[in-house]
């Protein structure tokens, strides 16, 4: 690493080779939350080691899952040798709880991402808010970010209250603390003892001062009641509710209120099988996954997204040359993807390389979109009408979607 500008470019080598297929947070142990601009992974050990920041595509902060060394995360934990962890999302939302506990104390982090509505502006925010629920516990928080997909290692500029990353294009992280912070070994560290029923806050945000003007409580509260409200819309009422109720978050989640496109996943690099090569970069809206995304929340009763990705997809055509056509698919702004790469500086999760950002997939060309495209082009009438199944050609209530 240069001392000077924090860059990182290590290759990895024979010698640690093998121990890249090691999976410290295995992929089925995490869950997620998000804000319709980026999505953050959360382990069950507390750890939040995946964050592209501030948007779905933008380089990575946090890519521990990817290279446990080198990636960078966000943890805080107590110290509970011996705890059984469960992992949960409140009722109806994407606000996710894990908990410990064990014989003499328990202690429970609630993680989310602040959205109190579907605002194209406003920066995101990530606030965990750790109480202690019984006995007495230590707490440990370590905030380690890594920028541009852990290329590049930031000094850290410690505050009363706060410490602040500065990148060279201006851009800003910041984490709020209500605790001591001290740095060690590139990470920024804070240990607390708790008494059951006191807690702390941490947040992580841009340092826009202007951004919440409410208490990491009432942000809670706020975040509750959108994804409560949201869910509510919904006009399900068959058989595994809840399970339904939970994969609309999940698909609510892709979407993008900025731009009114829906990204295919949030993560890069993650294999299709065990140590495979086949691990691509899906933060980019596919316009067939997309149509298939729209189609299924509408069948829900979820208008807003269908309405914000017609006039997305509307806008794509309309940029099309005289005999042209649509392409298979689009950076989330609408612009071209980007060229793929390979980060030949990170091991990969369990070993798989190479890992890739952008996709090569966008050169291709294929047919099958054009007929999603076109069936999915409808008026703002047919969105808003209750008579889905007619617009969408499905038969009966409850019948498929005829594709």
């Amino acid at each position: 690493m240069d001392a000077g500008s924090g860059f990182i470019e290590n290759k990895v080598t024979a010698e640690h080779s093998q121990d890249a297929a090691v999976v410290p947070r295995a992929i089925e142990n995490h869950g997620v939350i998000g804000d319709l601009a980026t999505i953050a992974l959360v382990a069950t050990d507390g750890t939040i080691d995946f964050l592209c920041w501030p948007d779905f595509d933008s380089p990575t902060i946090f890519a521990a899952l990817l290279d446990p060394e080198r990636g960078g995360m966000f943890r805080i934990a107590p110290e509970l040798a011996d705890a059984r962890v469960t992992q949960q999302y409140l009722p109806d939302t994407n606000v996710l709880l894990t908990r410990w506990m064990d014989d003499s104390a328990s202690g429970e982090l609630t993680d989310f991402m602040y959205v109190k509505n579907s605002r194209s502006d406003g920066s995101s925010m990530i606030v965990r808010r750790f109480r202690a629920t019984r006995g007495s516990l230590k707490v440990r928080m370590s905030c380690a970010p890594r920028f541009e997909y852990a290329r590049r290692e930031l000094p850290a500029e410690l505050e009363e209250g706060a410490v602040i990353w500065r990148q060279a294009n201006g851009e800003v992280l910041r984490l709020l603390a209500d605790v001591p912070l001290v740095e060690i070994d590139g990470a920024v560290v804070a240990e607390i003892t708790l008494q059951a029923g006191e807690g702390i806050d941490f947040i992580l945000d841009d340092g826009d001062d202007n951004a919440a003007e409410a208490t990491s409580e009432e942000m809670e509260e706020q975040t509750v009641a959108f994804w409560q409200n949201w869910t509510r819309q919904s006009t399900y009422r068959g058989r595994w509710r809840e399970m339904v109720n939970r994969s609309a978050l999940a698909l609510k989640l892709m979407t993008s209120r900025k731009h009114g496109s829906i990204v295919a996943a949030a993560t890069f690099g993650l294999p299709e099988t065990p140590g495979g090569s086949r691990n691509w970069d899906y933060r980019a809206t596919w316009i067939r996954d997309a149509s298939f995304t729209v189609y299924a929340l509408m069948r829900l009763g979820y208008r807003d997204e269908a309405m914000a990705f017609n006039d997305w997809i509307g806008q794509r055509a309309s940029a099309c040359d005289a005999g042209g056509r649509l392409k298979i698919m689009y950076a989330i702004d609408g612009g071209e993807v980007p060229d793929e790469i390979s980060l030949e500086h990170l091991r990969g999760y369990g070993g798989a390389t190479p890992v890739r950002v952008g996709n090569r997939a966008a050169e291709q060309f294929q047919t099958r979109h054009l007929r999603r495209a076109s069936r999915l082009h409808l008026s703002e009438q047919q969105i808003r009408s209750r008579n889905l199944s007619r617009s969408l050609g499905g038969g009966k209530t409850g019948g498929g979607v005829c594709l």
